[in-house]
């Protein structure tokens, strides 16, 4: 059983502002009310800034369920206080057909205007398969910046998965400028720890990207968890190079 209360404390504890947690279910978030993981979170000097969760495309028969867990799900996420919500998937069937991905970007672009009359902003959390996979001469993760609408989809980069699908985060901030309101700020573990991230680069062109918040997380551990966050957090506050916006 995860202890959720002592998890949210050591982060406030170690410096972090906001959380972005992926345990929305059901109208609740790590099985608490929204106001009650609000108040959790609040206590600790911390906001739900943006949360992982999502539906694969529905087909006709699964539509107006899909479209109703969506209205719940964003309902949920006004009364948390959350400023984003964001999908980090999509079905196999959107890597093998570009006929398909094309319909992924309508449904999102939809989830994004549902979400933008709640003042929340809908975006896609990328691995590194949309940067490997190209289908008739298209890379996943271009035809969806280009088939989606900015007013109702951002993206956020995971500049990890970026990097592992050959890809370089600065090139997109300069072809697609101000697409990245978030960023997932990453290593192969604790931040720093592999050599192989050139953040100093990559920070150079944020406010190019649109990066309005940089959200840390932690792929491998070389540490418990804990230790691994704090870890990452003191590799951004040492890095004279790291300015987030205002």
């Amino acid at each position: 059983m995860r202890d959720v209360p002592g998890a949210i404390a050591k982060v406030a504890k170690m410096g972090y502002t906001f959380v972005e947690p992926a345990g929305y279910e059901d109208g609740k978030f790590y099985n608490m009310e929204p106001a009650d993981f609000k108040a959790l979170c609040e206590k600790n000097k911390l906001s739900v800034l943006s949360s992982h969760t999502g539906q694969a495309l529905p087909d006709s028969a699964s539509w107006e369920k899909v479209m109703t867990w969506w209205d719940q799900c964003i309902a949920a996420h006004e009364a948390v206080g959350a400023k984003f919500i964001v999908q980090p998937f999509m079905g196999r069937e959107a890597y093998q057909s570009l006929d398909t991905l094309k319909k992924y970007c309508d449904y999102f672009n939809l989830i994004g205007e549902k979400c933008n009359a709640k003042g929340i902003r809908f975006g896609y959390h990328n691995h590194d398969k949309e940067f490997s996979t190209k289908l008739d001469g298209h890379t996943i993760y271009d035809f969806m910046l280009e088939n989606t609408d900015p007013a109702k989809v951002m993206f956020e980069m995971d500049l990890y998965w970026t990097v592992m699908g050959g890809a370089n985060p600065v090139d997109y901030f300069n072809k697609f400028p101000g697409r990245f309101e978030l960023w997932h700020i990453k290593d192969k573990a604790e931040l720093g720890a592999s050599g192989m991230m050139d953040f100093a680069a990559i920070w150079a062109d944020a406010p190019k990207s649109g990066m309005q918040y940089g959200v840390v997380e932690v792929e491998e551990y070389n540490y418990d968890e804990f230790t691994s966050c704090q870890k990452s957090l003191d590799f951004l506050n040492a890095a004279t190079y790291v300015v987030m916006p205002k």
